[in-house]
């Protein structure tokens, strides 16, 4: 079986090596047939601590790391605007 890989933005970072990712998707409600959001939030393994909240990233679905952790990062789609702000200060 294929392991599935999904695509999401990164709200917290707080955790050791542990990012929480914010996978969306739109749904067509079954009654009113209106498209609405739905969310889902994973925690994933980020080795290095690279990861910081705001960014896109694209996670990957592996084996049991801990209690809550099922997935790991993979890499980054995109860097926020808040991060490049940040970055820009520094330098």
């Amino acid at each position: 079986m294929p392991k599935r890989i999904l695509t999401g933005t990164v709200v917290s970072d707080k955790g050791d090596k542990t990012v929480v990712v914010k996978v969306e998707r739109k749904v067509k409600h079954p009654l009113y047939g209106k498209i609405i959001r739905r969310s889902k939030k994973y925690h994933a393994h980020d080795e290095d601590n690279a990861i910081k909240a705001g960014e896109t990233v694209r996670i990957e679905e592996t084996k049991p790391i801990s209690k809550l952790k099922t997935w790991k990062v993979l890499d980054k789609v995109e860097v926020s605007a808040k991060a490049k702000k940040s970055d820009e200060i520094d330098a």
